[in-house]
């Protein structure tokens, strides 16, 4: 098994240079594409964390970039003229001129970027691959291992909004309402209208107004007693809904709407657009009911 960039280094994506090699493996080459240069240090703890995740971005460019990595205890020279004081440094050569860079470990998802500004959309990083096993796990029923999977995605990046609203949403699909609260309030708070945080704090509060209205059957008794009972058939919509039947739940309130459209003030609307926030707009029952409600209203 090949591992630490061997794969990448036979296919000659990466490689380590020398300062006569300096020439050839950068200046040359970055006349093809862009290569990064990884300054380092055998004593240098951070380069050790840095190796890694570059590596793995490089290789998940597939050859739109190269990495070049230079020993400056063995090397001095290159990094002197370049005016590298502080290691780990990646400088990205174009054309045989530098044109970028960055000093210090950097997360995956801030590495991929730096490559991205240089050649333009790659392939998915290491969190992107672990939140959607995640997902997989989730839809298989495997909270625990989805769990397991979004917090070590948390640990690395404790930003990545991916996995915040992917956690905070699994734990609202097993009923802890409050421990989605608690992850979905570490979202970056220049993320807050977000459409993936929107969407789960809608789910959030639909679940909070379906928690206090307990079983649909006596909410069923009341709409098939007296029909025109809007307030038991909106409270039905939010604990069909609760119970993920969506199709129902939409169907009632699309009856508030066509029997009393200013009913609470345009509610079952309202409300009716919040489920739609709340599934995703590609959601299929979000698709079906945006065309119940356009009928409805535009014919």
């Amino acid at each position: 098994m090949l591992v630490n960039g061997e794969a990448a280094a036979q296919t000659g994506l990466i490689k380590d240079t020398t300062t006569q090699g300096f020439r050839q493996d950068v200046i040359t080459e970055s006349m093809q594409q862009p290569v990064l240069v990884d300054f380092w240090a055998p004593w240098c703890g951070p380069c050790k964390q840095l190796t890694p995740v570059i590596e793995k971005a490089v290789q998940a460019a597939k050859g739109k970039v190269k990495l070049v990595k230079m020993n400056i205890d063995e090397h001095p020279q290159i990094p002197g003229q370049l005016g590298i004081q502080s290691i780990p440094a990646v400088i990205a050569f174009k054309q045989g001129q530098p044109i970028d860079g960055f000093m210090g470990a950097q997360p995956e998802s801030q590495v991929k970027a730096f490559i991205e500004r240089l050649v333009g959309p790659v392939g998915p990083g290491a969190a992107e691959e672990l939140i959607a096993a995640a997902q997989a796990a989730a839809e298989a029923g495997d909270a625990a291992g989805a769990s397991e999977l979004y917090a070590g995605v948390l640990q690395a990046e404790p930003d990545n909004l991916a996995a915040i609203t992917g956690f905070a949403r699994l734990h609202l699909d097993t009923g802890d309402i409050e421990s989605a609260k608690g992850i979905l309030g570490t979202a970056p708070q220049d993320k807050a209208g977000d459409p993936a945080v929107a969407a789960v704090r809608a789910a959030i509060e639909l679940a909070e107004q379906a928690a206090s209205l307990g079983d649909t059957a006596e909410l069923e008794a009341k709409v098939a007693t007296d029909p025109k009972d809007h307030q038991a058939r909106f409270d039905l919509a939010l604990a069909l809904n609760a119970r993920d039947r969506r199709e129902e739940a939409v169907d009632h309130l699309i009856a508030i709407i066509r029997a009393d459209r200013k009913w609470n003030e345009d509610g079952a609307r309202k409300q009716l657009l919040q489920f739609f926030e709340a599934w995703g707009p590609m959601d299929e029952a979000s698709v079906a009911g945006r065309r119940k409600l356009s009928t409805l209203l535009f014919s």
